[in-house]
Formats: structure tokens, sequence, C-alpha cells
């Protein structure tokens, strides 16, 4: 028996984007297209539009829905922009189906980006602490969003370059698995 993953898509919008307060129609709309479960591995494809993050490769995640969702509307995804989407295959093929030209960075130092210049980098897997690197590829304007974790619970994070400066201001809790090579640095303190 084959599952109907076109329902579990529609479902997905309605049930866990819409009702977090998502508002933007061509987000709404490139969910209910994009084939999430294709980017799983066969065994775990039955979960693709269950409300929990998913491991799409080994130590590797993609956000819940609901999650990603709210990202990609702070991030204010426009047509014809450029993106970075640093471990971020859901989110890089959502963008796509809106209308950005993204290149899609999946592999070997996740620190080292390819180019700058970028109008929005975003992020799937959790963070200690974005690497600098990653708001200095941000261009005039740029957006990165990503969530930061270095405890039980993390925040969703929207950073906005300004001029010289970057700024920063919280967006929503989330919890999902800090990505390897990214976790918090402990030391010892009286």
């Amino acid at each position: 028996m084959s599952a109907d993953f076109a329902a579990q898509r529609a479902n997905m919008v309605e049930s866990q984007v819409r009702v977090a307060d998502v508002t933007d129609h061509a987000i709404q709309d490139a969910m209910g297209l994009v084939e999430r479960e294709a980017l799983l591995a066969p065994a775990g494809r039955y979960l693709a539009y269950a409300d929990v993050e998913l491991e799409y490769a080994p130590g590797r995640w993609l956000l819940k829905p609901r999650d990603v969702a709210k990202l990609l509307q702070a991030l204010r995804p426009r047509r014809g922009e450029r993106a970075l989407a640093i471990a971020a295959p859901y989110a890089a093929a959502v963008l796509e189906v809106i209308g950005l030209d993204v290149r899609r960075f999946d592999g070997g130092d996740l620190r080292a980006l390819p180019g700058g210049g970028y109008d929005l980098v975003v992020c799937e897997g959790a963070v200690a602490r974005p690497p600098p690197e990653w708001t200095a590829a941000l261009g005039a304007g740029g957006r990165l969003g990503l969530v930061e974790r270095d405890g039980p619970v993390g925040r969703a994070r929207l950073y906005l370059r300004s001029g010289p400066g970057v700024g920063c201001r919280d967006l929503f809790d989330a919890t999902p698995p800090v990505m390897a090579g990214f976790e918090p640095v402990r030391g010892f303190a009286f």
C-alpha cells in the first residue's frame, strides 16, 4: 500500500503551517508543491509530513514543517533574490519554487561558504552560535535565518545586515538537533 503524499502535503499545510500564523501565500503554495518525502531515505518517507525533525543524512535534519515555514516567512523571500541554503534542502526547494536563485551548500566545511553577497541565507540545523562567515556572506540588506541552541530549547533568530553592521532578533522557540561541529563550547567556570 503506497502513501498518499499529496494528501499528506495538503494536510501539513493546513494543520501545521497555516495555523502557525504563516500567512505568506507564496510559502504556503510552495510547501504544498515540494515533495518533502523525496529528501528522505525510503524507510523514513512515511514520516515526511509529520510534525517532527527528520534526519535526511547522518547528523543533518530537516526542520519541522511549522518551523521552516515560520523561519522562511521571517526572511521575507522575494522572487529573483540570491539565496544560500546551508544544510537546508527542504528550505532550498521551497525557495526555488517561490522563484529565488538558490545555491545549496551541504557538504564539507559548512563554515567555508561559497561566495558572498547573498540576499538570504538559511540553515535548517541548529547551531550554538552562527559562525561569523555566515553573517559575512550577507549582502546589503541580507537576512540570515537559523536556530541557535545551546540547551534544551533553541531560538529561531533573524540576522539582518544594515550598512557595516548586523543586527539580530528572536523569532520563536524551536528544538532541532544541533549539527555536528556546531555544538556549544563548554568551559570551566567558578
